[in-house]
């Protein structure tokens, strides 16, 4: 398992830089004239186009991993995708983004607190204060302010985070029949049915616009941006994202998810020369301490407390 880590944290930490893309190319979309519903329909479903040959190259001959892992492939299409993406833009219709982005990733929060309602063990207290610290870092990159709290928005906002806490669930399942680039496929097709259908049904409104938009300063097709986000902030952070989870077991791969933030204002900074404020880089270091202490948490906790699966971060059936 040890050996395992460290290509594990490699992959968490791509998937979270290629996640964090996502911000500056849906955001060039939408100051070109896309509405949020089309930019996050239309990246669910190029991804699935996307990992669609090499799904179906992959289960060639055997469907019935499919069948007998069905609830990996709708935890992961309806919660984690498809749930997270509709909750999350409709909250921001009451709420601050940065605070229904805050409210989100609680998810790994509930991850933590499930294991410790399921299991009746108190997650180690190293984890419980890294899980603290991590929230204030996020909170601080975020920079939550503004108006008083909407009761719906930050509902809203908390099935987002459901969601959240589904991706890890079904992404860190070790023993999965399922190939990391088929699971994440099969989960984009059922997210983009489901968004699909949204979008139709004008539950999201659906605007797409093929002028050029203005991306890192410079002027490109929409395609462009549509091609790079589908690719690298899709397509890629999913299945590395699984790698990931996969080998650090969910409750340390979410937490390392924390970092999408910061790379997010990493690239914002590169890309846009945008430099962060001294609180974000405060909380770009709360973040990186509160996953070490989650880390050293599970490292101390007492072996016999403590069976495989709860070290995994998913509660024993």
């Amino acid at each position: 398992m040890q050996s395992r880590r460290p290509l594990g944290f490699a992959f968490a930490l791509a998937s979270a830089g290629s996640f964090g893309l996502s911000g500056i190319f849906a955001s060039a979309l939408l100051d070109g004239g896309w509405s949020a519903g089309a930019v996050t329909t239309v990246r669910i479903a190029g991804g699935a186009l996307v990992l669609l040959l090499p799904t179906l190259r992959l289960l060639r001959g055997r469907w019935d991993a499919v069948l007998r892992s069905w609830r990996e492939v709708l935890v992961l299409g309806l919660l984690a995708v498809a749930l997270c993406q509709l909750a999350f833009f409709s909250a921001v219709v009451f709420i601050e983004p940065s605070l229904a982005l805050l409210i989100e990733f609680l998810g790994p929060v509930l991850l933590v607190l499930l294991g410790w309602a399921v299991t009746r063990r108190a997650p180690a207290r190293l984890t419980l204060a890294g899980a603290g610290v991590a929230l204030v870092g996020l909170a601080l990159i975020s920079g939550i302010g503004g108006d008083a709290l909407h009761p719906v928005g930050v509902l809203l906002a908390l099935l987002a985070a459901v969601g959240n806490a589904g991706y890890w669930v079904a992404a860190s399942k070790a023993d999965s029949e399922l190939h990391p680039i088929a699971l994440a496929g099969l989960g984009l097709v059922v997210g983009a049915i489901v968004l699909g259908a949204a979008s139709a049904t004008g539950l999201l409104p659906f605007v797409v616009s093929a002028a050029p938009v203005q991306l890192a300063g410079a002027t490109v097709q929409a395609w462009l941006v549509v091609l790079l986000l589908v690719v690298i902030a899709t397509a890629t952070a999913y299945v590395i994202g699984i790698l990931g989870a996969r080998r650090l077991g969910a409750t340390l791969a979410s937490f390392v998810g924390y970092s999408e933030p910061m790379f997010g204002i990493l690239w914002t900074a590169v890309l846009l020369l945008v430099l962060p404020s001294p609180m974000q880089w405060l909380g770009a270091i709360a973040i990186v301490v509160g996953v070490v202490l989650v880390k050293l948490g599970q490292v101390d906790r007492p072996r016999a407390s403590r069976s495989p699966a709860i070290v995994e971060g998913i509660p024993s059936p």
